[in-house]
């Protein structure tokens, strides 16, 4: 399988869009495929995609979504719902000079991929999804979910969404705080079963105190690593924890969707030791009604939740297999 290649044989632009600008970096020519990353991550993310999809004959873009990297960066918390990430993702398919797109996102990368392909199917017209299962809209307004869950202990997400909470946990120490949250899902770094869950919070306590300290997972190098802190470092976090604080707005706004399926070609891959794939495995099966244009669904084994760097010539041989299947 091919590897990454040097960063001189990658394009960086900045496109104008609703948020302000949004920053991608592009390499190959031929049909256009989005990459959507999730959090706390950026473009970088897809390093090991990118060389690889633009060899198989497609133009690879993978964007930083607003908030992070070298994208704008909106003041107001209500500018990062899901209708204003859908916008973004259509602006950067027209200002590339394209009329559609297949997308792929990982992570919070994944749901915003499957709303923009549910939204806007004349633009997207294949979607890939990465360690996120797509659910669709419906039940209890989230945050009454998230309230609920835990006990006495506080799930993250629910953690995440009071603004300048989280920023004064992670802010002081960037580069140790994203070392610990990677390893912590990471299938070779992760905390064992019969210890405290990492997705949860105690009381009085912090999301860090149950990361592992002191080892990175395989797939992350003190370089890679430095990459990511750097950019947060430079734009804080609030941008990127902002995606969280717009959960119920976006309940609302996705009201007319509530129950739709997603009928364009999809994808799935998933990892078997990754939360959000086990914690999911009902949205997994219920997919031949939600995803009734799915391709393939994929777990792969022993693989936590930072899928295409922890597995990438695994992700990469489904991704190109995948879109050679797609319609032309």
């Amino acid at each position: 399988m091919s590897q990454p290649t040097s960063a001189e044989e990658i394009t960086h632009r900045l496109v104008s869009s609703p948020a302000g600008r949004i920053h991608l970096v592009e390499q190959g020519s031929g049909p256009l495929v989005l990459l959507v990353h999730g959090f706390p991550e950026s473009w970088y993310s897809w390093r090991h995609q990118l060389p690889v999809l633009a060899a198989a004959g497609y133009r690879a873009v993978a964007v930083d979504v607003r908030g992070y990297g070298r994208s704008s960066k909106p003041g107001d918390v209500a500018a990062y719902r899901m209708l204003d990430l859908i916008e973004d993702n259509v602006a950067v398919v027209q200002a590339l000079g394209e009329q559609t797109a297949v997308i792929v996102g990982h992570d919070w990368g994944a749901t915003i991929a499957a709303n923009s392909a549910l939204v806007r199917p004349d633009v997207f017209r294949a979607v890939g999804l990465l360690s996120v299962p797509y659910a669709p809209r419906g039940g209890p307004r989230p945050s009454e979910i998230f309230a609920q869950m835990g006990g006495d202990q506080e799930f993250y997400v629910r953690y995440f969404q009071e603004p300048g909470r989280a920023e004064a946990e992670i802010e002081p120490d960037v580069r140790g705080w994203l070392a610990g949250f990677y390893a912590a899902l990471s299938a070779d770094t992760m905390p064992p079963a019969d210890a405290p869950d990492p997705h949860f919070v105690s009381p009085g306590g912090t999301l860090r105190d149950r990361f592992p300290a002191d080892r990175l997972p395989a797939w992350l190098s003190e370089d890679d690593l430095d990459v990511y802190a750097a950019e947060f470092e430079r734009t804080g976090l609030s941008g990127a924890l902002n995606r969280y604080r717009n959960m119920d707005r976006d309940w609302e706004d996705l009201a007319d969707f509530d129950g739709s399926p997603i009928t364009q070609p999809s994808l799935f891959i998933g990892g078997s030791l990754d939360a959000s794939t086990t914690w999911m495995a009902d949205a997994i099966e219920a997919y031949p009604a939600t995803l009734p244009g799915l391709v393939s669904s994929h777990i792969l084994d022993g693989c936590g939740h930072w899928i295409q760097q922890e597995r990438r010539a695994e992700v990469n041989e489904i991704l190109t297999g995948w879109l050679a299947s797609l319609p032309a």
